[in-house]
């Protein structure tokens, strides 16, 4: 121990270039890496922060459109806003601390402060462009992993006045990444409900909204399942939109100066407070703050000076005022709830008498799962005990010992994954391979029950989805979600597919922010493995299939796993680390939850049973070489 402590000295003290931390630690900058099938994934921070300063540009009253191009890896955004100084264009994007959002003044509510973003994508691109179109100049610079390989010299353009930014990601950080567009689009639609009037072009289709949050809301619900038409109110720095569904959960977005805040922050935490004490004070009643929330679909968008976010990606809000020395975040939307939503409500009876009709309708749920929960809770306790059905990971066994840091408690907590499988061997495989640290394995006992069309009641009477419930720690809503990831891991069969559908209805009828916020997945195991005495390649598909066989050649031993059990432990630890390849679910906003569950679990047998076996990964008569 001497000798180690004699070791630390001067030389022990490193300096890094801005480069080589940002590219040592990304995850300060970018949050997880990931490869993409994620929705807060690296790849799409990385475009974010770049079209972040676009965003910035058009609430500053310059440019009313920007360009977004994705394809084969590559990502392209220009926009029409002042463009960059042509001098500084090399110092924007490659010298840390260097921007015009520290001046307050010509920056006062943007979205970033810090002067990192582009730097960061720079750094952690393989290639990186920046060209900037200033008053019939522009100006190039070209760089790969954060160093400059060309600096072009100023030339004459006819170009209108703006910025161009084009990027790959490096595929060494980002492994196997590939763009979701669902998960772009997204953002773009984000973009576009909080600045009415910008139009955003990506890949060819424009995405514009009129009426901000109003139209958020629309398309984040389907009007036949609205309790009441959307409550629209607008303030300064401010807006809100509202109403109740007859889905269950809390279904909220928050947004900060344009930034969607996905895990909340004060100005989430001051809406929820907000509502319920208007609502109380409306109707005078006490009611239990889960009934007056229960089934509610809202959007909040603030507008805040120099906000204070809880990290670089900028998720979640940290600011306890909304602006120096001005009125706390609290105040701030409770005062204009207190006035505008209270106004509206007893100016359209309507909309009251449905808010009250939905909270009554709440409370008589809640009150009459009550006796079930308790029974249920205590069944649970003891099936857990004597059963063995979870097998937890340590971040969670060992969740009250002192930990040795908050941060990498948060970021193992962000890993943080749970296999639901069906069958002994195959969760036993998923056991014996897993990453015990921050993987956990739930095993079903048979196919669970079809729950559509059922109350809530049914998932503290059936055995299956109490247990399941309770693992994953949901049962008094997400805040408190044990586990980041769910994935659902099947075999590739009819049925396999069929206990799929059965557990995404589970989900979606009773938990449907699982779904919504990018908590659930699909593992991909491979179907085929290739091999010679040299090299054994697995594959996804009748494709990679093919491919493996030339590139090995001479007739190499083809093995087909036809479920999850045939495949070792051994193998199975290749599949669910790193480069674990999971299809997220993604739920369509255009379509609605219980539209969707109709479909696919309700009486239409024939044409469910045709989409199981048209969507299976498995050729029926495929013949192994």
């Amino acid at each position: 121990m001497a000798d180690l402590l004699n070791q630390y000295n001067e030389d022990s003290i490193k300096s890094l270039d801005w480069r080589e931390h940002i590219r040592l630690r990304p995850g300060m900058y970018i949050g997880k890496l990931g490869d993409g099938s994620s929705m807060d994934d690296g790849i799409y921070i990385l475009v974010k922060e770049v079209v972040d300063n676009c965003i910035d540009e058009f609430t500053m009253g310059h440019g009313k459109r920007v360009d977004i191009k994705i394809a084969d890896g590559l990502v392209t955004v220009r926009d029409f806003g002042r463009g960059i100084p042509l001098g500084k264009v090399v110092d924007v994007v490659s010298k840390i601390n260097t921007g015009a959002k520290y001046d307050s003044k010509a920056f006062q509510k943007s979205v970033g402060l810090n002067g990192v973003g582009t730097k960061a994508v720079n750094a952690l691109s393989n290639y990186f462009k920046v060209e900037a179109y200033r008053d019939g100049k522009s100006k190039v610079a070209e760089f790969e992993k954060g160093f400059l390989i060309k600096e072009h010299k100023e030339t004459d353009t006819d170009q209108g006045n703006g910025t161009f930014v084009s990027f790959r990601p490096d595929d060494t950080i980002f492994k196997n990444y590939h763009f979701i567009h669902e998960y772009v689009e997204n953002q773009i639609w984000n973009y576009c409900f909080l600045n009415a009037g910008l139009t955003i072009n990506y890949n060819g289709r424009n995405f514009i909204s009129k009426n901000g949050l109003l139209d958020l809301l629309s398309r984040k619900t389907n009007v036949e399942n609205m309790r009441y038409p959307i409550i629209h109110l607008k303030g300064e720095d401010i807006e809100v939109a509202i109403t109740h569904t007859g889905d269950y959960g809390e279904d909220l977005y928050s947004f900060v100066n344009g930034q969607h805040t996905t895990q909340g922050g004060t100005h989430q935490g001051a809406f929820r407070e907000a509502f319920v004490k208007v609502i109380r004070d409306f109707f005078k009643k006490d009611y239990e703050a889960s009934d007056v929330r229960q089934s509610i679909c809202a959007a909040v968008s603030v507008r805040v000076q120099e906000p204070v976010f809880e990290s670089q990606t900028k998720t979640k809000l940290g600011s306890q005022n909304v602006w120096e020395n001005g009125p706390s975040m609290r105040s701030f939307i409770l005062d204009f709830l207190a006035k505008e939503l209270d106004n509206f409500l007893h100016k359209n009876q309507s909309v009251a008498d449905a808010i009250k009709k939905r909270i009554e309708q709440s409370e008589r749920e809640r009150k009459e799962l009550s006796g079930i929960r308790k029974l249920a809770n205590e069944r649970a306790k003891k099936a857990n005990l004597h059963n063995k059905k979870l097998r937890d990971c340590r971040i969670h066994l060992n969740a009250d010992a002192p930990s040795k840091s908050k941060d990498d408690f948060f970021q193992k907590q962000k890993e943080s994954t749970i296999f639901i499988t069906e069958g002994d061997s195959a969760s036993g495989s998923i056991t014996k391979s897993r990453n015990v640290e921050t993987q956990a394995v739930f095993s079903l006992r048979g196919k669970p029950l079809n729950c559509y069309g059922l109350t809530k009641k049914v998932v503290y009477e059936n055995e299956e989805f109490n247990l399941l419930q309770h693992a994953l720690n949901i049962e008094e809503g997400m805040d408190d979600l044990r586990y980041n990831n769910i994935v659902i891991a099947t075999d590739a069969d009819v049925d396999g597919m069929h206990i799929r559908l059965l557990l995404m209805t589970f989900f979606l009828q009773f938990f449907p922010d699982l779904v919504r916020n990018g908590h659930v997945y699909i593992l991909e195991t491979p179907l085929f493995r290739v091999r010679n005495k040299q090299k054994t390649i697995y594959c996804y598909d009748e494709n990679e299939k093919q491919k493996a066989i030339a590139e090995l050649g001479n007739k190499p031993e083809i093995t087909r796993f036809k479920g999850l059990g045939e495949i070792s432990p051994e193998e199975f630890a290749r599949f669910i680390g790193e480069d674990m390849r999971k299809e997220p679910v993604l739920l369509n906003q255009e379509e609605h939850i219980q539209k969707l569950l109709e479909y696919y679990m309700g009486k239409n047998t024939p044409q469910r049973q045709g989409f199981i076996i048209d969507n299976l990964r498995v050729e029926k008569d495929l013949v192994e070489a």
